[in-house]
């Protein structure tokens, strides 16, 4: 289920959660992990089903990818875990999301996606993630052609990119170890060959 974009020999994907922050925590960790190995980011959205507001928030974040850029579409959803605690509803994220485009100097649509294009966009991801058995966000996998692993601690990605790399041939081994676990247990990482 799990490969990486075409011309990519590893990648990351990531099921995410804008209303989770255990998401919150682990977005800059994967940013900087694919920037990094210059690998690809595959996102797909999750979001919860208690959680009150991180479905629109998606939707907003698929509008700012597709008309604005996805530099700006990575831009609000990082602004959006910065400032999680302070929005409890969909109009503090209503009101978030009008003053990120202000601040941002774009103007802000009446309607986000009048087609429904976004939300389904939205939905066939958590629809994807359901039929995988997804039960939490974050869900992180790093994935060859061949072979994914299911990264449970966030502080175990650099190691298994590493690992997954040297198995596909990629790049040298990455010299960063600030974000490995002193003492990782082995039972925090899951691997299946496909």
């Amino acid at each position: 289920m799990f490969k990486p974009p075409a011309g990519a020999k590893v990648a990351v994907v990531e099921f995410e959660d804008l209303e989770c922050p255990a998401c919150g925590h682990a977005f800059p960790i994967v940013h900087a992990a694919v920037a990094h190995y210059g690998i690809p980011l595959v996102r797909k959205d999750f979001p919860l089903q208690g959680h009150l507001w991180s479905f629109d928030a998606a939707v907003w974040a698929r509008y700012l990818q597709d008309k604005v850029s996805p530099k700006t579409a990575e831009d609000y959803r990082g602004a959006v875990f910065a400032a999680q605690q302070g929005i409890a509803s969909k109009d503090d994220m209503l009101n978030f999301t009008r003053r990120f485009f202000q601040t941002h100097g774009i103007q802000m649509p009446f309607v986000a996606d009048p087609t429904g294009q976004l939300a389904n966009e939205v939905k066939a991801d958590r629809s994807l993630g359901e039929k995988m058995g997804l039960q939490h966000t974050p869900t992180i996998v790093v994935c060859t052609q061949h072979e994914w692993v299911h990264v449970t601690d966030v502080s175990l990605l650099y190691q298994t990119i590493d690992e997954l790399m040297a198995k596909a041939g990629g790049a040298t081994v990455s010299k960063a170890t600030t974000l490995k676990a002193p003492a990782a247990k082995a039972s925090s990482i899951k691997k299946t060959a496909h």
